[in-house]
């Protein structure tokens, strides 16, 4: 019987892992490098997480999104943020119409009813349209005129922003941002990546994308990363780090006590075991090692501590401290 159950495991992951790479192989058609961009946006949406991309504009970052949602079998749409831009015009809004001889409100859907949101700009929005965005993000949900209407499933925000130009935006709260699975760094081409670039695009038709996978595809890879198990040595080797986040905390490196005000939330710590759980999957194993909660650590938490003062004036950056936090934990 237990070799039997081994045998059934080992098909769900040799499953699992042949989905993803469909995927990521259909995406790799247009999207030239961001190899590791690639995996971290679909680990993320397979445990249900929302993406922040943050780069410069011309990187792929709404072309990668776009690419993505070609790849599965979703509903998809794009909103640009501008300042102007309304909560109504996400969610929804109530409008009058005539329903035998009498007038009645009536809720019209906002493109926020979709599986896939790309938040184009996302940091552009004033705060009252981003505060809507947290609703929808954490309860999947929207409420207007009282009533609350549940999102389709799956829901997904991915994000981008521009990190250089900061004139008429507005940064994301910290309660914003913690709602984001993971924070990405798109980063400029090499040089044998931009003359791949020219060569796809500068053509006179460009790669076409499939649908490779499906809803119920992305169920079964959740339904399975959640059943992997955990060893309490590995598990407190993560909270470990979580905490060693925060300066008040005995273990903390001296990096953290000098340049951290505040450090991950719980939430935090969620993300990394959930994408610990599917990096452990990814390399055909049925159990989670450090070295997978070593690699989430980055994404999940660079947007989740906040520096001090004093490392924002000395140009510390998150990605540095968190790596100081891992070598110390180590």
């Amino acid at each position: 019987m237990e070799k039997s159950n081994t045998k059934d495991k080992k098909k769900q992951i040799d499953a699992f892992c042949e989905t993803f790479a469909c995927i990521r192989d259909e995406i790799s058609k247009f999207i030239v490098g961001q190899d590791e961009i690639i995996d971290d946006v679909l680990i993320a949406i397979i445990c249900g997480g929302h993406v922040l991309l943050e780069g410069v504009p011309g990187l792929g970052k709404t072309a990668l999104v776009t690419t993505i949602a070609q790849t599965l079998h979703l509903n998809f749409r794009r909103v640009q943020f501008t300042p102007d831009l309304l909560p109504a015009d996400i969610s929804g809004t109530q409008i009058m119409v005539e329903r035998e001889g009498k007038k009645v409100f009536e809720f019209q859907q906002g493109p926020i009813f979709t599986n896939i949101l790309l938040a184009d700009e996302i940091n552009r929005a004033t705060p009252k349209t981003q505060s809507a965005m947290l609703e929808t993000m954490q309860e999947k949900s929207v409420t207007v005129a009282g009533k609350t209407y549940p999102l389709d499933s799956p829901f997904f925000v991915l994000a981008t922003q521009n990190p250089i130009e900061q004139d008429g935006t507005y940064p994301l709260p910290e309660a914003q941002l913690d709602r984001f699975f993971f924070k990405l760094y798109v980063e400029v081409p090499s040089h044998d990546e931009f003359s791949e670039i020219l060569n796809r695009t500068g053509g006179l038709k460009a790669p076409e994308i499939n649908a490779v996978a499906s809803a119920d595809d992305l169920k079964n890879m959740a339904d399975l990363y959640k059943e992997v198990p955990i060893d309490g040595d590995v598990q407190n080797h993560l909270v470990k780090v979580v905490l060693a986040t925060h300066p008040e905390d005995q273990h903390s490196p001296e990096v953290v006590k000098k340049y951290v005000r505040h450090g991950s939330s719980p939430r935090g710590a969620q993300s990394i075991l959930a994408a610990s759980r599917v990096k452990a999957l990814l390399e055909g194993r049925y159990h989670v090692a450090k070295d997978d909660v070593d690699r989430m650590v980055i994404p999940a938490l660079r947007h989740r501590i906040i520096l001090s003062f004093e490392g924002e004036a000395e140009g510390m950056k998150p990605d540095t401290v968190l790596q100081e936090v891992i070598n110390e934990v180590k």
